[in-house]
């Protein structure tokens, strides 16, 4: 079983729901406290062992690829005016040359289609794909905990977390068979999976979240384009179409998932990476109280 290398991060996606926020700048480019939410996950995947990151992009997108290089003029700026420190972080989220590729979607045609248009970067390897409107909190990083769980049991791992009480009707929910030893009851094999069940019909609580280890036969099933829920090439309907001749297990992963996708989300994930900093948390929290006494 060969090491996962290589992560899809869907990112060629609008940003409806945090429009006017994301008109002009890529949404994955909005901040989440000191960084855009992108780099945060892309931090994650590089925690993870990734070392190869396909970006799934669209129309007008090209500050993604500008933010992971250099900006010679900035850097000698900062250089000259001896603000070494500020240089170091601006530096610190950059690629190594040829570690990104770029893939453009051409056509918003779904998750499975933006996750079809890297199988000739990925190749015929295990991947990860990120969603990056999901940031995931956690320690080790929520991918590191799927790496850990493809490798002791190898097949296509999907990370999952508990749906808020009364609310599985609303995602994407995993019916689960046997437990996985070493994991505490976290790892299960996945029997099958459901887009918004029916309230009382839900076969577990556990909703997919944004983090999936998966085989390249997905891409042979996601090249049929066959449109699934809301007229799109749905991942989840050719994880299910491989699911009957390959394993799947579900992570229930530690850690804090904030979907930054949604304006509430946005605002959650800000305050809790802010609250969070070794160097400014405090401060940060005293703003915050002080805004609440107001």
């Amino acid at each position: 079983m060969k090491r996962v290398r290589k992560a899809v991060l869907p990112v060629a996606g609008l940003g409806t729901r945090i429009l006017p926020a994301a008109k002009t700048t890529p949404k994955n480019l909005l901040n989440v406290f000191d960084r855009p939410i992108l780099a945060h996950v892309v931090a994650e995947g590089r925690a993870a062992g990734i070392e190869h990151f396909v970006f799934i992009v669209g129309r007008g997108q090209g500050a993604i690829e500008d933010y992971f290089d250099h900006g010679f003029e900035l850097e000698a700026q900062l250089a000259a005016k001896g603000k070494s420190d500020i240089l170091a972080d601006v530096r610190a989220d950059l690629s190594d040359p040829g570690a990104m590729s770029f893939v453009r979607q051409m056509a918003p045609l779904g998750l499975g289609h933006a996750v079809w248009c890297a199988r000739d970067v990925v190749g015929d390897e295990a991947f990860a794909v990120m969603l990056p409107d999901m940031l995931m909190d956690a320690d080790p990083p929520a991918l590191a905990q799927a790496m850990a769980a493809y490798e002791a049991v190898g097949g296509n791992i999907v990370v999952v977390e508990p749906a808020p009480p009364g609310e599985a009707h609303k995602y994407g929910i995993v019916s689960l068979g046997a437990e996985a030893a070493g994991f505490d009851g976290r790892l299960n094999a996945m029997t099958g999976m459901v887009e918004k069940p029916p309230p009382g019909t839900e076969p577990s609580n556990l909703f997919i979240s944004g983090r999936y280890v998966l085989q390249p036969g997905v891409f042979d099933l996601l090249g049929a384009h066959r449109a699934g829920a809301g007229g799109e090439i749905q991942l989840t309907d050719a994880m299910l179409a491989l699911l009957a001749d390959q394993p799947f297990h579900a992570l229930e992963y530690r850690g804090v998932t904030h979907d930054c996708g949604d304006k509430l989300g946005l605002l959650r994930a800000n305050v809790a990476f802010a609250l969070k900093d070794l160097g400014c948390g405090g401060e940060v929290r005293a703003a915050i109280e002080g805004l609440l006494d107001s």
